[in-house]
């Protein structure tokens, strides 16, 4: 595979050993969230600018992917949005047929207020509220499962993009990797495309890379 284009920054070799402690001190700084990861970010882009006039000595290939875009394109994505809706139709669909008789309810009662006797009224608008009740209680537990479930698999999707970029980084002999909160990145270091082409491929391969991931 083609390797893309990058940025290649030129470090002396104390600067970039310098710049290598600068960047685990920044880290650890974010990992205790004292700084915003903007601000980290703008003393990178100053550093590197400064660093670069030195003598070249050895090169940082910086890589950036947009999370985004792979989980919009990614098939492993499109298959767990199938797997969610084929989990959950059955369900809504329950809920649709409860709405449905809530609905003939009231118009029954609507239709029919003068003709019933009070005890049948009293049973109706009974049934209305015992209906709507169990409609809100279908709903309530319809949205949280499906949220639970729906994060479960954006988890694993997210577990493979993170496992597919580190071994493209490794392959391709990327450095730093950035990825979101960026403020603006050249298409030239953008291997998004890269990645969603990975995870094609592992989607078609033997296996199925959606199974791999439980």
């Amino acid at each position: 595979m083609k390797s893309p284009k990058m940025i290649q920054l030129h470090f002396s070799s104390r600067s970039a050993q310098t710049f290598s402690h600068i960047i685990k001190h920044l880290a650890q700084m974010v990992k205790m969230n004292t700084v915003n990861f903007k601000y980290i970010l703008s003393i990178l882009v100053v550093l590197a600018s400064l660093w670069s006039v030195g003598a070249s000595a050895q090169n940082l290939k910086v890589g950036y992917i947009d999370t985004a875009k792979v989980l919009s394109d990614a098939p492993q994505a499109d298959v767990a949005r199938k797997k969610l809706e084929d989990e959950f139709n059955p369900r809504d669909q329950e809920i649709v047929k409860l709405q449905k008789k809530l609905k003939q309810l009231k118009e029954k009662q609507e239709r029919d207020a003068k003709l019933m006797t009070q005890a049948e009224s009293i049973k109706l608008e009974r049934n209305i509220v015992s209906l709507k009740r169990d409609i809100k209680r279908a709903k309530e537990e319809f949205n949280e499962d499906f949220n639970l479930r729906r994060n479960e698999e954006l988890a694993k999707l997210h577990k493979l993009i993170s496992k597919t970029t580190i071994q493209t980084a490794e392959e391709l002999k990327y450095d730093i990797i950035l990825s979101d909160n960026v403020l603006y990145i050249n298409k030239r270091v953008d291997i998004t495309d890269i990645i969603i082409k990975r995870l094609q491929k592992l989607q078609k391969g033997p296996g199925r890379s959606s199974s791999k991931s439980n």
